[in-house]
């Protein structure tokens, strides 16, 4: 709140500018996630936590399809991961394009990190759609 002093009769009145944003934790650093679409909204950085998350989903799920490791549990031992944090990466090969997409270009919600994407989400490529835009 700002008091504003001088003439025009607004002395003494106050003057409340409400700023659409709230403030979240990311890498271990407060972002500001403004609404989207907001013309005086920066620009969000591409959330490399995301990016390297997305690019070993892709890596893991090709050494399984080609038999490089046979299972969760072998691919686990091998790169030295708890069975459940392997198990739960490979699940964003199935992103929808477009999201994939968004990330890449730091364009996803503000609002979205790896832990959103790991809790599980809908296989349909519209209910990812509907649930993380």
């Amino acid at each position: 709140m700002r008091e504003v002093a001088g003439s025009g009769g607004l002395a003494g009145e106050t003057i409340t500018v409400h700023i659409p944003m709230t403030f979240r934790k990311r890498g271990g650093r407060k972002l500001v996630v403004t609404p989207d679409g907001a013309e005086w909204a920066p620009r969000p950085p591409v959330d490399n936590a995301m990016v390297k998350a997305l690019a070993l989903a892709f890596r893991w799920r090709k050494l399984l399809d080609e038999g490089v490791h046979t299972t969760i549990e072998d691919l686990s031992r091998a790169k030295g991961v708890a069975p459940s944090h392997v198990s739960g990466i490979p699940r964003l090969t199935r992103l929808a394009p477009g999201l994939v997409e968004a990330i890449l270009d730091g364009r996803q919600p503000g609002e979205l990190q790896v832990d959103d994407l790991l809790r599980g989400f809908p296989l349909e490529w519209e209910g990812q759609h509907l649930l993380f835009d």
